[in-house]
């Protein structure tokens, strides 16, 4: 995998923590195990931004009440979701 930010091929795959704003703005939470890409040439780890539109989606289809302030990926993606789409997307 090449790495989006120093070209390194050497970029890998991996889960890691990632903190974000609710689309309400009310609070940001920690999300555990984000499928992210780690490049230990230039150590800068991200998350590919179709994986943030994703997470992004997501958020606005399920109930963040029922959320604590930190989570799993996958538990965030069990989340039964209120809409079948999200409305407000620009893309969809």
């Amino acid at each position: 995998m090449q790495c989006k930010w120093c070209k390194s091929d050497r970029a890998l795959e991996s889960l890691e923590s990632a903190y974000w704003e609710l689309p309400d703005g009310t609070r940001a939470v920690e999300i555990k195990e984000v499928p992210s890409i780690n490049c230990p040439d230039c150590t800068i780890i991200y998350i590919e931004e179709e994986q943030i539109t994703e997470l992004e989606n997501h958020f606005m289809l399920i109930d963040t009440k029922k959320l604590g302030s930190s989570f799993t990926f996958k538990e965030l993606m069990d989340q039964p979701t209120l809409l079948k789409k999200n409305y407000f997307a620009m893309n969809d």
